[in-house]
């Protein structure tokens, strides 16, 4: 019976409690206990969500485990690795594989499923989860009656369709016959906090209710161990060495050069990793909206999870997003501020004007189009989320710069309702970054964007404008470790004469055969605007045999057009010097991709 006289329940609660725990199986009390433990995500975490279907019976457990991740830059895989050493450490066979790698007709066979999966893009697939994404929402994908699984989906709130893949996979496996072992999570781009409680609730579902489960944070410092780790919570601060603009005279661009010390850090980074950068926003923006919602500067807020104190302008510099709108954001808002207006957006129906509001719009416009000025600072920014760290390709090699690590940055300013925007992450850099300060800073490995391990595999690298950064870190690694393999780099921006990056060093690895060949496109020097697509769909012949040699392709820069075209110019050369079919032609790709030879840095 539940007796305890100290006990935050009410008397209807306590004779509730008592009638329902005695019918609990053993079972049943684990799978609860998950239960209760992942859904305080939702209350402690923000942009983290649960979701639970009811069961009639609670499956047996099996020792042995499927982790699969599905990963663009990183995440997912990070996190599958230390689930999967957590089960280990319970005595779980744990079979740990990237959605590209499983093999999918072995499905059928797994005893226990754990998918963490990021969104890409708009709503997308990363590129390694694509072939078993549409192979489970085919036809072929078997009944997984009563297969244990559970999902954790990252995302980014800032995006419309917020953790849809995740979601995807959720539902699909339920759909197919699966019985979820602990409650989806999805997490925003802090997802540290709520990735861990997904983990906890894994395992006692799992029926590890051990010490870890009741102390989440203490088992979290177990597992991890005391080693210092710089990471995106816990950033390193580094040196700044040198920032300059790498645009001639005359460009209607500025991109940034920027050289930063690891000296004592201990950190460690390969080719084809980023670089994340922990940014401040703009002091004018920060002190418009302060003007605006009637606040002191010098107000102090207790900032969460640290207790730390600042004054309202420095967290709101250092520390809370200012400059994106969300839809979940503004759902806070008017749960603070009723009478605004502000529901009218947010009304069934006006789907299609609140996108269109919350495009380009930051948390200024807001206070100022809904009158909200009044509201308390401390009630307020409680709302706001953490700054998010802004991830960069590394335009390095460490074996050619021992205890450096550069990046290529490309400032973001536009003007949009009547007011100058700036990108948080590329002003700061290009207009507060000086050499000798300090930039907090973390390395984000990305294993879908490696060198081949065989150093005479020819390379074929399509990179326009800061898309370039990583290839200069590929041949600096190449050029350091004395690789054989043939080079090839596709690169492309505006003007020749002012926005050729980076151009002395292509004409020196040229010179001295670390690069075999290059071909640029400036598009706006001719006439007609010629693209990087355009020189490889020229060179289709020779590029052709490059990819039945054994090449392998990496893309780098904007995910949205470049990137597709790219991949259509790629579909249209196999067609052309292959005599391939549509169908055979995709085929090829997603072959390529399956072998590690077709790879994608894109954002």
């Amino acid at each position: 019976m539940f007796q305890v006289t100290n006990s935050p329940f009410q008397q209807d609660q306590v004779d509730l409690l008592n009638r329902l725990l005695p019918t609990l199986t053993e079972g049943q009390k684990i799978w609860l206990s998950g239960y209760l433990s992942a859904i305080s995500v939702a209350a402690t975490v923000p942009g983290a969500t649960t979701t639970v279907q009811t069961t009639t019976s609670t499956p047996a457990i099996s020792k042995e485990v499927t982790v699969l991740f599905g990963s663009q830059t990183g995440n997912s895989h990070r996190l599958a690795k230390k689930l999967s050493g957590k089960l280990q450490e319970q005595g779980f066979q744990v079979t740990q594989s990237s959605m590209i790698d499983f093999k999918a007709n072995t499905l059928k066979k797994v005893q226990n499923l754990f998918i963490l999966v990021s969104t890409h893009g708009e709503g997308d697939p990363p590129d390694n989860a694509i072939s078993f994404y549409e192979f489970l929402h085919s036809k072929r994908a078997p009944q997984l009656d009563g297969l244990p699984f559970s999902v954790l989906a990252l995302g980014d709130t800032s995006y419309e369709f917020f953790c849809k893949t995740g979601r995807d996979f959720d539902q699909r496996l339920e759909e197919l016959g699966g019985k979820r072992l602990a409650p989806r999570v999805e997490c925003d781009v802090d997802f540290e906090d709520a990735a861990n409680q997904w983990m906890e609730s894994v395992l006692a579902s799992l029926g590890q209710a051990s010490a870890a489960v009741q102390a989440p944070a203490a088992a979290s410092a177990a597992v991890e161990g005391t080693v210092s780790e710089y990471s995106r919570s816990n950033p390193f601060q580094a040196t700044v060495l040198e920032n300059l603009n790498l645009n001639g005279r005359g460009s209607d661009r500025e991109t940034r050069h920027l050289e930063i010390s690891l000296e004592d850090s201990g950190i460690h980074y390969e080719p084809g990793d980023s670089l994340g950068i922990c940014p401040h926003n703009h002091p004018r923006l920060v002190d418009e909206l302060i003007a605006a919602m009637g606040w002191s500067p010098d107000e102090v807020i207790t900032l969460p999870k640290t207790a730390e104190e600042r004054s309202l302008r420095e967290a709101l510099t250092s520390y809370y997003e200012i400059t994106v709108l969300t839809k979940p954001l503004l759902e806070q808002i008017v749960a603070l501020t009723p009478g605004t207006g502000l529901e009218e957006l947010l009304a069934a129906g006006q789907e299609q004007e609140l996108k269109e509001y919350l495009k380009g719009r930051d948390l200024l416009d807001l206070v100022q189009d809904y009158d909200l000025e009044g509201v308390p600072a401390d009630s307020f920014v409680s709302l706001l989320r953490r700054i998010p760290a802004r991830l960069y390709s590394i335009a390095s090699s460490s074996k050619a710069y021992p205890d450096e690590v550069h990046l290529t940055i490309r400032k973001v300013h536009y003007t949009a309702s009547g007011r100058v925007r700036y990108g948080v992450c590329s002003t700061y850099v290009s207009e507060r970054l000086e050499p000798g300060q300090s930039v907090s800073v973390f390395v984000q490995d990305n294993p879908n964007f490696k060198l081949p391990s065989n150093p005479e595999t020819p390379i074929i690298m399509i990179g326009p404008g800061t898309g370039v950064a990583p290839f200069r870190a590929f041949l600096g690694e190449r050029e350091e470790s004395g690789a054989e393999g043939k080079t090839w780099l596709f690169y492309g921006d505006q003007h020749f004469a002012s926005d050729f990056l980076y151009q002395v060093e292509w004409q020196r690895w040229l010179k001295e055969g670390v690069l075999t060949r290059m071909d640029v496109a400036f598009s706006r020097d001719t006439a007609e605007k010629v693209y990087v697509q355009h020189r490889m769909l020229e060179k289709s012949k020779e590029l052709y045999q490059w990819l039945e040699q054994g090449a392998a392709v990496y893309i780098c820069g904007d995910e949205k057009k470049m990137a597709h075209d790219v991949q259509a110019a790629l579909v249209t050369i196999l067609k052309q010097e292959g005599s391939l079919s549509q169908e055979e032609a995709e085929a090829y790709l997603m072959k390529m991709q399956q072998d590690k030879r077709y790879q994608r840095d894109v954002y």
